[in-house]
């Protein structure tokens, strides 16, 4: 990387198919040990993570992350994915960014919610060259079960009309227990609530396909949910951890609502993530 792009600390990067996607790299002062590669939920974007990357240069690892398609600062129409195959070779190109950036340095894996998702069934299906993944949140099932009728109806547009749009319905009070994280996510004008059949029937199906695959998870995993999360089911990240087997640490966080990392514990949360990182 010429040495222009190596000062800057936000720039885009093209997607396979021709995308603008936003990116962020947070550099430590000192040389990192590794390199977290951030890839965040649904709805939001990546400076929402900006104290967690503190706290990682603190511990000397570099973060960086990028806004998904249709998302953040982002190109590309808000809450849709052309497919979720898409999504993944934006991780590619994502990882092929970290590595211009950060050459030879070990890269972590980092998926928050929608990001979990992704990041689980890109280890799955790609078999990248990491160290390690780390997941808060997944979107593996959601919370609660949507009625069959929804899924039936979700899958009928995406067949018909992929691009259809429609509010998420995100319940912004089960984010964090801190009203203040609330009120900033309410107000952040990069946030947004829409969610189209294709990526919606995507992450849906690519949940359930990651869970009867987790045997095969072939790398160290932290994966961590709240108790309380009415977002995202902790129940079946444990039981993705029970079937992955001694590769995953499972840490559930009792009574943590969806985003563990701003909950007013954040501190522990960011601990237990330095000490797995420097275990490996």
């Amino acid at each position: 990387m010429s040495e222009e792009k190596r000062s800057k600390i936000k720039w885009r990067f093209k997607s396979k198919d021709g995308l603008k996607l936003f990116t962020h790299a947070f550099p430590s002062e000192n040389p990192p040990k590794a390199i977290v590669c951030m890839v965040h939920g649904h709805g939001e974007h990546i400076e929402r993570y900006e104290h967690l990357a503190a706290a990682l240069n603190d511990a000397n690892y570099a973060m960086i992350g990028f806004d998904h398609r249709g998302h953040g600062q982002s190109e590309g129409t808000r809450g849709h994915t052309p497919s979720y195959e898409t999504l993944l070779d934006d991780i590619d190109a994502f990882l092929a960014e970290v590595d211009e950036y950060y050459p030879d340095l070990p890269r972590i894996l980092y998926g928050h919610s929608m990001g979990g998702n992704i990041v689980l069934n890109y280890v799955l299906r790609r078999k990248p060259d990491l160290k390690g993944v780390i997941t808060t949140g997944s979107w593996i099932k959601l919370a609660f079960e949507p009625p069959a009728v929804q899924v039936f109806l979700g899958k009928m547009m995406n067949m018909i009309y992929p691009a259809f749009i429609q509010n998420s319905g995100l319940e912004t009070a089960a984010i964090s227990r801190d009203p203040e994280v609330v009120r900033a996510y309410e107000e952040d004008p990069f946030v947004h609530n829409k969610i189209s059949a294709r990526l919606f029937v995507g992450m849906y199906e690519a949940g359930l396909w990651s869970l009867e695959h987790a045997a095969e998870f072939p790398l160290p995993l932290l994966l961590m949910h709240g108790s309380a999360d009415r977002l995202t089911s902790a129940d079946a990240s444990g039981e993705f951890a029970e079937k992955a087997g001694d590769k995953v640490k499972l840490k559930i966080w009792d009574g943590f609502y969806h985003e563990i990392h701003n909950e007013p514990e954040q501190a522990d949360v960011f601990k237990v993530i330095i000490d797995w990182l420097d275990s490996q």
